[in-house]
Parts: structure tokens; sequence; C-alpha cells
């Protein structure tokens, strides 16, 4: 077989022809055979929609909920009723009492449904900025950066950085870079301001239940404490969730611990307590104390990362061994002090 040398010419010369290994080449024309590619593309396939299953749990509760309502209507009026037949100005009081409460639980249910709305919102906002941060879309980066401002237009502390970061939208070209910075001038003073929160509230749990000298006092005091922790922690990211809001806010950041690994058993903190013996250096009052703290802690990290509404990208995630190495170090020097000169 000949070898010939390399030789150019254009696609468009009309003595190019596109041919098959079959085809006859006819004078003065050059023949071209296009190889077969050896690798198989992946197809897309849509992702099937997913089956949406009847939920008799809802229908129970709803129903119930809906009985409840009626039982309690038909009761305030039959005590109105009854009210009215021993005397006009008894009946006109109850009456009065029945508006203000139904106007009081209109006023809740508002507030309810608002902190709700709140949330999703934050939870909106978050995904979109995670969605942005892979794609650099540009635009939508400014619409999460205007959203954003709009909701923190609340926090005076803020409002220099809001207005830097305005004069940036138009001048960065890259979606991700505007979002770094957004993250900077924005989520930095609220991510000090949160592991500050909790910082004190892990130091509170860690004294009450060291000192407290009952299990169910330390429990009851736990709950509450983690509660009002997280709901303030919403309420510094712009969430300020209600009653249902906090049940939906707890359930995220339990789901954020179950999808990380648990009560994070692998921070190396909680390893060196329960692993290197530093709890076994502590009385067991206040190692319990200690261990509570930690765990607190914990939790509210893990409430950090579900209220935030950039996901952490430029800024590094706050660290346990940050916020309760202090609470780790002062047990430890209490223990001290308690300890007897003989021991």
């Amino acid at each position: 077989m000949t070898s010939r040398k390399p030789q150019a010419f254009r696609l468009d010369d009309p003595h190019v022809v596109l041919a098959d290994d079959d085809t006859r080449a006819v004078n003065g024309t050059v023949r071209v055979v296009p190889e077969p590619e050896h690798f198989d593309l992946p197809v897309p396939v849509a992702p099937a929609a997913p089956v949406r299953k009847f939920r008799w749990g809802t229908v129970f509760w709803s129903a119930l909920g809906g009985l409840v309502a009626l039982g309690i209507g038909l009761a305030t009026t039959r005590l109105i009723e009854d009210l009215y037949a021993r005397a006009q100005w008894l009946g006109t009081i109850g009456a009065v009492l029945a508006a203000i409460a139904l106007l009081a639980l209109l006023v809740v249910c508002a507030r309810e449904i608002a902190g709700l709305f709140r949330l999703a919102s934050i939870e909106k906002l978050h995904a979109r900025a995670a969605a942005a941060l892979l794609s650099d879309d540009r635009g939508e980066a400014r619409d999460i950066v205007r959203a954003l401002n709009a909701k923190l237009a609340a926090t005076p502390s803020l409002a220099h950085a809001r207005r830097e970061l305005d004069a940036h939208l138009t001048e960065i070209i890259d979606g991700r870079d505007l979002l770094h910075i957004a993250e900077r001038h924005l989520m930095a003073p609220l991510d000090r301001e949160a592991s500050q929160l909790i910082a004190r509230t892990a130091t509170r749990v860690s004294v009450v239940t060291a000192v407290s000298p009952r299990a169910a006092l330390d429990v009851a005091f736990v709950a509450i404490a983690v509660l009002g922790m997280i709901r303030r922690l919403a309420g510094i990211y712009g969430g300020r969730p209600g009653m249902l809001g906090l049940i939906r806010l707890v359930r995220h950041v339990v789901g954020h611990l179950a999808l990380t690994g648990g009560i994070a058993a692998g921070d190396s903190l909680i390893q060196q307590v329960l692993g290197h013996g530093v709890a076994a250096k502590l009385s067991a009052r206040l190692g319990e104390g200690v261990l509570n703290g930690l765990l607190t802690a914990r939790l509210g990290l893990a409430a950090i990362e579900v209220a935030r509404p950039l996901p952490f990208a430029a800024l590094p995630p706050p660290k346990l061994a940050d916020i309760a190495g202090d609470l780790l170090r002062r047990r430890t020097e209490e223990a001290r002090e308690k300890r007897l000169p003989g021991d």
C-alpha cells in the first residue's frame, strides 16, 4: 500500500465528495470517508415523575381536626345561649369574649402562615443559590442577591454591606463570584452572631445540667433551650418561624443530622471527650453537663446549615471545636478546682 503525503483541502470545495468505502471516486475528486465512532454516548432519560400516594393519615388528622373544631364551635354556641338564658349582660359578655378569642385565633393563624412562607422562601433561596453556584448563572445570581437584600432589609447592622453589594451587582461578571461576595458581606456577620448564640446556649445547658438534681429537669431544660436556640437562629437569618414553622424547622434539623451522620459521632471534639478520657477526668455531673453542651452545640450547627439562605461556599462552616472548645476547657478547670487535694 503506497503512502500519500498529507494534503489540505476545503470541505466546501465541489471536488470533495463525502462517500462510503464502496463508492468509487471520480477522476479529479477527493473522496472523504467518515470513520464510525466507537463509543456510545449516554442517552439522557427523563426521571420518572414520583407517584403521589393517597395518605390516609393526612385524611384522618384532617377529619379529626374538623370534628374538634365543630365540637368547640357547638360548645361555645351552647355556652353563649345558656348565658343569654340566664341574663342579657352575661350573654353579651360571652359573645364579646368569643369574638375576641376568634380574632386572636385568626391573628395567630396568619402569623403561623407568614412564618411558614418565610421558611419556604429561605429554603427556595438556598436551593436556587446552590444551583447558581454550579451553573455560574449571572442573571440568576443577581436575582438571588436582590432577594437576599430584600429579606435582610430589616437587619440594621447589614445596611452598609447591602449598599456595597448593590453597587457590585453590575460590576461582577461571574455569577459564582457575585454569590461569594454576597456570602462574605452578608452571611459572615450573621454567622458570627449565630455562633455566639450557640456558644451561650451550650454553656447554659452545660451549667444547668451539671447542677440539676433531677434527670427530668435536665430533659425539660435542654428541650426548651434547644427549641429557643433554633428559633432565634432562624430569626437571625430572616426566618422568624411560628410554632408550626418551628416544628418544621426542627424536623429539617433532625433530618440534616441523620443525613450527615447523626449527632456528629465523628467530630474530633466529641471523640476527645468520649475516647481520650477527658470526661473521665471530670466529675460525673460535670462530664454529663459537658456532653449535653456539646450535643446542643452540634444541634445549633445543623440549624445554621438549615436556616442559612446561602450554602457555605466562600466561607468555611463553623466547627464544633471552635464553638465548644472553650466550654470544655472551662468545665475542666472547674473540675480541677473542686477536686480534693488528696485525689
